[in-house]
């Protein structure tokens, strides 16, 4: 009875220290969670809380500024798409340059440039768009000819069909070209429209929508770009729609938040710093440490970032 007695005792021991030691894990696993999303709100810039004015004075001054240190450049050029956030940065971007009017007039430019692949399902968003920014110019360019005849080439080159998703960064890639061109034909600095919400998943096109030498809105996340378009008196169906880069012919007008597995709404909570559910936690730490490349120049010997 008493050996039975003292198994018993040496089994519950063995059982709570199992506990204990689950316990620390699953504490040890808390704090490299929070560890990981603090360095990212870091990377991503992003305030709990914003003042709307002082973000959008914020942003053309860094617009103004970048043109003023180099002079070479007389304005800005961006690909319009009939969403949040080129709109948003369009607004922002002729902002600065009828500014920089006043102090320097009939000097600077805002190129807004349509791309569409053929006919654009969602083209009134698009005019809205344009008539709500008031660009300087306006330039239409159909990508639809130029990309079918690149997929086609590759296409045969490589004896099989490219996937319909890599058609779609061809899109974006060709979308890119586009605007460098028309930017190195009017010494233009080409803007990004990416965000921290954006950047954090890496949901771009490298090279592709990725690519551009001044992005005035990194440090807002999504509700935040809203808000500033709120505050410009932006049109609402603008901003309310659902994102999405609609590359894909196979899944047209695909939604962001369906691609991604996780809402605008929780990247947002996350990059704020509150807490959300541990798999979404997960989904994001994931998609940020898989695109790390994305938000980095191309590998050199003298990095290690990508040993981690």
């Amino acid at each position: 009875m008493y050996e039975r007695r003292e198994q018993e005792k040496r089994g519950l021991r063995k059982h709570e220290a199992r506990g204990e030691i689950d316990l620390l894990k699953s504490v040890e696993e808390l704090i490299k969670m929070e560890a990981l999303q603090k360095r990212i709100i870091d990377e991503m810039g992003v305030l709990p809380k914003i003042d709307p004015k002082k973000e959008i004075r914020k942003s053309i001054d860094f617009l103004k500024a970048y043109i003023k240190k180099n002079p070479f450049f007389k304005g800005y050029a961006l690909g319009i798409s009939g969403g949040q956030d080129s709109t948003l940065t369009g607004k922002l971007a002729q902002m600065a340059v009828d500014e920089l009017n006043e102090e320097e007039p009939s000097k600077y430019s805002f190129v807004a440039i349509r791309l569409p692949y053929g006919e654009q399902m969602d083209e009134d968003d698009c005019q809205d768009a344009i008539a709500f920014i008031q660009p300087t110019e306006y330039i239409t360019v159909n990508i639809k000819e130029s990309v079918d005849a690149s997929y086609q080439n590759v296409s045969s080159a490589l004896g099989e069909d490219l996937s319909d998703y890599l058609k779609g960064n061809i899109k974006a890639r060709h979308r890119m070209e586009v605007q460098y061109s028309i930017a190195g034909a009017k010494s233009l600095a080409v803007i990004g429209t990416d965000h921290s919400a954006e950047a954090v998943t890496g949901f771009y096109t490298k090279y592709g929508d990725g690519g551009a030498d001044i992005c005035p809105i990194f440090r807002l996340n999504k509700r935040q770009g809203k808000e500033l378009l709120k505050e410009l008196g932006c049109p609402a169906h603008l901003y309310t729609k659902a994102p999405t880069a609609d590359l894909e012919e196979d899944r047209p007008q695909l939604a962001d938040e369906d691609a991604l597995g996780v809402t605008y709404q929780t990247i947002d909570d996350y990059l704020e710093g509150k807490e959300v559910p541990k798999k979404d936690a997960k989904i994001i730490e994931d998609i940020y440490l898989k695109t790390r490349h994305k938000r980095h120049m191309p590998i050199t010997i003298f990095d290690d970032w990508w040993k981690e």
